[in-house]
């Protein structure tokens, strides 16, 4: 449990506490420190029950970080009062609860943190205008939401949808939580630039992943493994920026689209244990790819998996039958023969014709 001075603590800008092996509830009365108090982090430690009504009007603070603690209930409704948060993380937790739509009233969130909690039932389709128009993170990993992921859900996300590659994300500085890209864990700390990331892995969506998604040309990483996604791969062909694609662990079918040629900056791409199809493109980052991003789906064909695809064999040469073989020698040994004879004969010809001329003539000087 922690004690805060509050009197002496009212100008204090920024309060970080985080991975101090704190315990028991959170302190009520941070809520007194002042409304200039900008950054909260108490990540990391112990704290546990619920979330106290912490956040009064006129809250000016911009990030905070509950990651990695016990709390059991989500965010309070006060939260809103912090109209100029852009950072909230609060994944790694017991929370319960359904999608906290809440959020979206929130106008300059940018990274929003909910995984490996207990959040569940579907997300229902929100009417607030506009919302989550400056969110760039979402990561939902490793909770329970189940049915269809709504295309109104996604179109919210705009800063996703026109991101410049050269646009430095200082605004992150400060963020200490980790994001998956690539595979592996970061914190964002370390992405020095305008980092944007969707990932909804390890939950019970089901049905067709939205073709919607394949506007976010912003996107540098996307993970919906771990899902009950059925239907085909949709055609990402926008998302120029895109550097990972995880799609593992689906119900996805047909063939791999062969527009994910275009994508330049792909280097982590894992479609395994799906039920896809047919060859595997040839040009593009595949070549960069081993055939762990496709076991699993034992349809596939062609490199780098050992399954070669029928195209994939050598062209047979230009094979012709014994029966044609024997034709065709047939008929150049007529023709040969007939030529011959023909021969033959325009040379007995010629010798009957220079003989009769010869002893008829005796030797003409003009012949010879």
């Amino acid at each position: 449990m922690i004690s805060l001075e509050v009197g002496h603590l009212k100008s204090l800008v920024a309060l970080d506490l985080s991975m101090k092996q704190l315990s028991g509830q959170l302190p009520k009365n941070v809520s007194k420190l002042g409304k200039g108090l900008r950054v909260l982090n108490l990540n990391n430690n112990n704290f546990h029950d619920t979330i106290p009504k912490i956040f009064p009007k006129g809250c000016e603070l911009q990030y905070l970080d509950l990651y990695g603690n016990q709390l059991s209930e989500t965010l309070p409704l006060s939260s809103v009062n912090c109209r100029m948060l852009e950072v909230l993380d609060i994944g790694n937790n017991n929370i319960s609860s359904p999608f906290p739509f809440w959020m979206e009233t929130l106008p300059k969130l940018r990274v929003l943190v909910l995984k490996s909690n207990r959040f569940h039932n579907i997300i229902p389709i929100s009417k607030v205008k506009p919302s989550f128009s400056k969110l760039r993170i979402l990561d939902m990993s490793h909770n329970e939401f189940t049915g269809v992921l709504p295309i109104e859900f996604l179109d919210k996300f705009k800063a996703m949808m026109n991101v410049s590659e050269n646009e430095i994300g200082a605004e992150y500085s400060d963020v200490l939580s980790t994001v998956l890209l690539k595979g592996f864990e970061y914190g964002l700390r370390s992405i020095q630039r305008a980092y944007t990331s969707i990932d909804l892995s390890n939950n019970k969506f089901q049905a067709k992943i939205p073709s919607s998604i394949g506007k976010f040309n912003g996107l540098h990483a996307l993970n919906l493994a771990y899902n009950n996604f059925t239907g085909h791969i949709p055609s990402l062909e926008n998302l120029n920026l895109l550097e990972s694609l995880d799609l593992r662990s689906n119900q996805l079918v047909g063939d791999i689209p062969w527009q994910l040629r275009k994508l330049k900056s792909l280097s982590f791409l894992n479609l395994s244990y799906n039920h896809l199809v047919g060859s595997i493109p040839e040009q593009g980052q595949f070549f960069m790819l081993d055939s762990s991003s496709y076991i699993g789906n034992p349809e596939l064909c062609g490199l780098p998996l050992t399954n070669m695809c029928r195209n994939d064999d050598p062209q047979p040469k230009l094979l012709v039958s014994t029966t044609q073989k024997d034709d065709d020698f047939n008929i150049l040994d007529r023709f040969t023969s007939q030529v011959v004879l023909m021969g033959y004969g325009c040379g007995m010809l010629f010798g009957m014709v220079a003989g009769y001329l010869i002893f008829k003539y005796e030797k003409p000087e003009w012949f010879i």
